[in-house]
């Protein structure tokens, strides 16, 4: 790690630092990989295909899968398609949108020492579902592995991933502790987010984060590295609503590159909870409304006809949330799977029919509304699986940006 980034390090006070930079619990029993800095660059930097993607001379081809359904099918992935790093890698979505776009994930750093147990089971479900592309998943903080300075880190990769951890940023968490408050870890790992920029020269950068977010100080440090290694950098809020995504969801979304400008993406038609996830809904579990929901349920149809409910049957203590058929669903948060101790949730969404029949929302359905690929196989436990869906980038609209960037950095039109 450089002197610059240690000294950036050292002004934060040790005792915040001890959690978020020391050597953390991710590499006793239950890692997949255990990351050996001593080793050099023999885990990593002897793989085909970096090598391979490293050294490619030609334009790689888009594989975006036209002429069938592309979530059902698993896409393969040429030897020299782009390469990508991920950072707070989570179960994968923002990896899954980009083997979507032809794009192959070669490492993925994971471990919140927050939630040890909760971190290695996403890892071990990351690992599932992208092994077979060569992703590597390291269960190590971001702080940990720039201080290694990124041993067996592939440079000048074609794209590089962050999603820092939000909770401290988050509208729910503020309005249940008062105003966030930034802390030592959200800004060390925004040190280390600006070092990855800095030492592996990405050809483009891309960050997801809740909204509020764009106000921190621990964005400002990642603009000002974006800003003097010479990347053009665009960003904004959106809606991922408003580019086909099931769901309203807004999130603060950057691409950042060198030599060209990359936009985001063209808004898309709006889709309804309903249409997204009908084919599935007589495959799920006959269930019985809450009285809050049934009250719900009452006082839309004083002035509304009968039409199919997305209804929640956490939070909300005054009033429950619901969605009818023809609008994008309430944005999908980890608590609606987990209880207040971080345990399963045996139902976490009704949906009511006009016939008056009552179905529990599966995690199949709350897969496809967070955006997620047929092919992508989930962990059993439905508080891991619906952690794995709150954290990610939706894929779909992943795929749509990585699509933009990819007819821009190989003049290929897609």
């Amino acid at each position: 790690m450089t002197k610059s980034v240690i000294a950036k390090l050292s002004v934060i006070p040790k005792k915040f630092l001890e959690k978020g930079v020391k050597a953390s619990q991710g590499e006793s029993v239950g890692c997949l990989y255990q990351y050996q800095y001593l080793e050099t660059k023999k885990l990593l930097d002897g793989s085909t295909f970096i090598k391979r993607a490293k050294s490619k001379k030609t334009s790689p081809k888009l594989n975006v899968c036209k002429n069938f359904d592309h979530t059902k099918l698993k896409p393969v992935l040429p030897d020299d398609a782009p390469i990508a790093v991920v950072l707070f890698a989570g179960g994968g979505g923002i990896e899954a949108g980009m083997v979507q776009a032809g794009i192959r994930p070669v490492i993925a750093v994971e471990f919140d020492p927050t939630k040890p147990d909760l971190s290695r089971a996403i890892a071990l479900n990351h690992h599932r579902n992208f092994h077979e592309y060569g992703c590597r998943i390291i269960q190590r903080t971001v702080q940990e592995v720039t201080q290694s300075g990124f041993i067996g880190f592939p440079r000048r990769p074609d794209y590089l991933h962050a999603s820092p951890v939000c909770a401290n940023f988050s509208q729910a968490h503020t309005a249940k502790a008062g105003k966030g408050i930034e802390t030592a870890d959200d800004l060390t790992a925004a040190i280390a987010v600006a070092e990855a920029i800095r030492q592996l020269q990405p050809r483009v950068f891309t960050l997801e984060n809740v909204p509020r977010y764009q106000n921190s100080q621990s964005f400002a440090i990642i603009l000002n590295a974006l800003e003097q290694e010479g990347y053009s950098v665009n960003y904004s809020v959106v809606n991922m609503a408003d580019f086909g995504l099931p769901q309203a969801r807004r999130r603060l979304v950057l691409i950042a590159s060198r030599g060209f400008r990359v936009a985001i993406p063209a808004h898309r038609k709006s889709i309804g909870w309903y249409e997204a996830i009908a084919h599935l809904i007589p495959t799920m579990s006959d269930s019985q409304l809450l009285s809050k929901q049934r009250q719900a349920v009452e006082q839309f149809l004083v002035t509304n006809e009968p039409t199919p409910l997305l209804i929640e049957r956490v939070g909300g203590r005054k009033d429950v949330k619901y969605k009818p058929a023809h609008l994008p669903c309430n944005t999908i948060l980890r608590s609606h799977f987990t209880d207040h101790k971080g345990c399963n949730r045996s139902k976490f969404a009704d949906i009511w029919l006009p016939d008056g029949t009552v179905k529990s929302l599966s995690i199949q359905g709350a897969a496809i509304l967070q955006g997620f690929p047929s092919w992508y196989e989930f962990p059993p436990e439905t508080a891991t699986a619906g952690s794995i869906i709150e954290y990610s980038v939706p894929p779909s609209f992943a795929t749509q940006l990585f699509i933009s960037a990819q007819s821009k950095l190989f003049g290929v039109t897609v």
